[in-house]
């Protein structure tokens, strides 16, 4: 007869384990060695200073800026790369031969035929997030890129910041053996959406803020994310119009992962994110997403590393450098669209279980409407 666990066993009583040193891990933006292009920004709105921003700090060149609101474009210059030209027409931007890099930041309706154009032209392109709105339309458009020997990346940006990518590389570095779960919890108030164009993406939760959560799942667990369940609510109080509360439960083969996002917490945000494996567990916590705390624990014991930079500025850093290191080694980019695709479907099924409250296989939506 088996003998039955003691009651610390029973009371769920956590075991006392050693500080141990936190490893190594490649988790900075990653950085071109000598690669030094001219780069060409078409986009001048809320995020566009985010990027000058970054860019300028990592001592890269803004050649060109462009919006259709020309005064946008000079006021953007004038702030970060005074010495680039401006334009409110995309083409002269895409005709110039000495500008190899273009990044791509209107909404994905408007983005997709600048970024065929751009393709078309030879130019490597970084592709703001969430990258098409359909899934086949989004292929070709990596097809495109191959044909015509340039990359295509997405600056999925939630990718470096720095608890996020410390994860990953802890993951992929097999340092707590196989993924069995992933969970994330962000507690947070975006009722700043109240009065503005976001206010017209009823899916904005779950599709432009947790594309972000959605691509670190997928890099966490890859082809094993089966299908996702999806709910949304619309919170007391809240003044925006759309939902800002939604989670999504995703079936994986051998495990399980789930998204829990509450865009309505006026006091006291958290976000929290736990990843279990066969060797050990992950955990990240803080009151925000640039203030993160991580842990590591083993059967070797517990290590705290002590992490650099910030989500903002560094994730976009991080996004740009992806691409230019790709460019540089003639590689993949990290962030390569081909593979954004599978967070992209995870993303899909999710907005579309919330509509019908049904269950619904990753990659069985091919497009959706916002």
């Amino acid at each position: 007869m088996t003998e039955a666990p003691d009651s610390d066993t029973y009371a769920l009583t956590a075991a006392e384990v050693p500080d141990i040193a936190a490893p190594d891990l490649p988790y900075r933006p990653p950085m071109p060695r000598d690669y030094r292009p001219r780069i060409g920004l078409i986009g001048a709105g809320g995020i566009a200073p985010s990027h000058l921003e970054a860019y300028r700090a990592a001592g890269w060149e803004v050649a060109a800026i462009c919006n259709r609101t020309r005064a946008k474009a000079e006021a953007l210059s004038a702030q970060f790369y005074p010495d680039a030209w401006v334009t409110d027409n995309p083409a002269n931007i895409f005709a110039d031969g000495s500008i190899d890099v273009v990044d791509i930041t209107p909404h994905p309706a408007d983005r997709f035929a600048l970024m065929e154009a751009a393709l078309r032209a030879g130019k490597h392109v970084l592709s703001q997030k969430p990258f098409v709105l359909d899934l086949d339309e989004g292929a070709r458009l990596v097809d495109l890129a191959e044909a015509n020997g340039v990359k295509l990346a997405v600056n999925q940006n939630g990718r470096w910041a720095p608890h996020m990518a410390w994860m990953r590389a802890a993951v992929q570095a097999g340092l707590i053996g196989e993924v069995i779960s992933c969970h994330a919890s962000i507690h947070w108030d975006h009722g700043w959406i109240a009065g503005t164009p976001f206010e017209r993406i009823e899916d904005l939760i779950l599709y432009d803020f947790g594309i972000h959560w959605f691509d670190f799942v997928s890099s966490i667990v890859g082809d094993r994310a089966e299908a996702v369940f999806a709910t949304a609510s619309t919170a007391r109080g809240q003044a925006a119009k759309v939902p800002l509360m939604a989670q999504a439960l995703i079936r994986m083969e051998g495990g399980q992962a789930s998204l829990v996002f509450d865009g309505a917490a006026p006091h006291g945000p958290r976000n929290t994110t736990y990843i279990a494996g066969t060797k050990g567990s992950l955990c990240s916590d803080g009151p925000d997403l640039g203030v993160q705390s991580v842990t590591l624990t083993t059967a070797e014991g517990r290590a705290r590393p002590v992490l650099e930079g910030q989500w903002f500025n560094d994730g976009f850093a991080g996004a740009m450098g992806a691409l230019l290191v790709a460019i540089e080694a003639d590689a993949e980019p990290a962030n390569g669209a081909r593979e954004n695709l599978a967070s992209l479907a995870m993303a899909f099924a999710a907005i579309e279980s919330r509509r019908s409250g049904e269950t619904v296989p990753i990659g069985s939506v091919r497009r959706i409407s916002v």
